[in-house]
């Protein structure tokens, strides 16, 4: 059976946090250099937030790799929302322990055990997806934090009251606060490109013109996760053409007629 390049162009926009398809943009370049540097400060958390899909995970993924041969660094890339695992996981990562399954991590205990170690050590935790956690679960992270003992840095979705982020006991310990935003015109243009690029498709590059960018980002709003959502389904439209019906496709610009299929498919524009 015929194979389609499609069908490996689609799978470029897969929505990962991979480190291998991390995209280096002027405004990623900053943030993230923004964090690496906040992490030799003297400071309890680091607070990285934006709507979903702005590259908070990505950041996150990408800082405990560059890092993990060089710091003590641990990452929890998924909320562990019982505060018994949670505290379970952050002793036996700092003290490369295992606690019996029937056993409990008791957090006074846990405080002074942070306590005996101050300046001798620094651990830092990369949490995502702190919104999901408990207020009292967020309060012992909170004190765990002035042991400095355990640094934080934690991931926040960007919501319309952030009544997470101004609570007081927040605002005395974040240093830094680095907002990501969705992607501006220029920079998705960017994004996509170098995507295309990073796995060879420079012809495929080539097709996709700043007008298509335009359209893009008028449905997307520059948004990384929506953007991948719809050049999947746009370059899976196209899979199925260059398969059945190769005649209907051109291979030296984007289809409009496509671009708009995928747009109505996901709800972006109404037929």
């Amino acid at each position: 059976m015929k194979k389609s390049k499609y069908s490996e162009i689609k799978n470029i926009f897969i929505d990962t946090v991979d480190t291998n398809s991390f995209v280096e943009l002027e405004s990623t370049a900053f943030n993230y250099q923004i964090l690496e540097e906040s992490l030799d400060k003297p400071l309890k958390m680091i607070l990285l937030f934006g709507k979903p899909g702005t590259g908070k995970s990505m950041i996150l993924n990408r800082l405990y790799h560059n890092l993990k041969d060089s710091r003590e660094i641990h990452y929890f890339d998924a909320p562990i929302l019982s505060e018994k695992e949670f505290l379970k996981n952050i002793y036996e990562s700092m003290s490369s322990q295992k606690i019996p399954q029937n056993m409990r991590v008791n957090f006074d205990g846990l405080l002074k055990y942070c306590q005996k170690l101050r300046g001798k050590r620094e651990v830092m935790f990369l949490l995502d997806e702190c919104q999901l956690y408990s207020e009292a679960l967020m309060e012992k992270i909170r004190l765990l934090s002035d042991t400095r003992v355990v640094k934080f840095v934690i991931t926040l979705h960007k919501t319309e009251n952030e009544d997470v982020i101004a609570k007081e006991h927040f605002k005395t310990r974040i240093w830094e606060v680095i907002e990501l935003k969705n992607a501006d015109i220029d920079d998705l243009e960017v994004y996509i490109q170098k995507k295309l690029l990073q796995r060879g498709f420079v012809e495929v590059s080539n097709m996709i013109t700043k007008k298509d960018i335009k359209f893009i980002h008028a449905c997307t709003k520059g948004n990384f996760r929506e953007t991948n959502k719809f050049l999947y389904i746009v370059f899976n439209i196209y899979e199925y053409y260059d398969l059945y019906k190769p005649e209907k496709i051109n291979s030296t610009k984007l289809s409009k007629k496509i671009l708009e299929m995928a747009a109505i498919k996901i709800g972006y524009i109404h037929d």
